[in-house]
């Protein structure tokens, strides 16, 4: 019998690259906080601003992530579910976030 998943909804879009919705509730039920943090480790010293654990999915998080860049005025990338900007840009990032409607804390030193 042929495999009968949805693969595109008109709505969602392509739903071979969704994250399953159990992932995305696990991400909304940790804490209901959106962390903003400066990273330096593994990135030759180069600071780096990263945003965790938004209940959000692929299309959405890398609009947000564009979003984010777009204000900063610098480059960036969405991995794992993580937001990463180049730069420390905390402040902003925590100002457009709390702007969204997400409940934003720093994390980290």
């Amino acid at each position: 019998m042929a495999d009968r998943r949805v693969v595109y909804s008109s709505s969602g879009g392509d739903q071979r690259k969704a994250p399953p919705a159990d992932a995305v509730r696990a991400r909304a039920n940790a804490g209901g906080r959106v962390k903003v943090k400066r990273e330096v480790a593994g990135r030759r010293g180069k600071g780096v601003t990263t945003v965790y654990d938004l209940p959000l999915r692929d299309p959405e998080l890398k609009a947000l992530a564009g979003k984010l860049k777009k204000r900063c005025g610098v480059g960036g990338s969405v991995k794992d579910g993580v937001i990463e900007l180049q730069g420390d840009h905390r402040d902003v990032v925590m100002e457009v976030l709390k702007a969204e409607g997400y409940d934003v804390v720093a994390a980290g030193g």
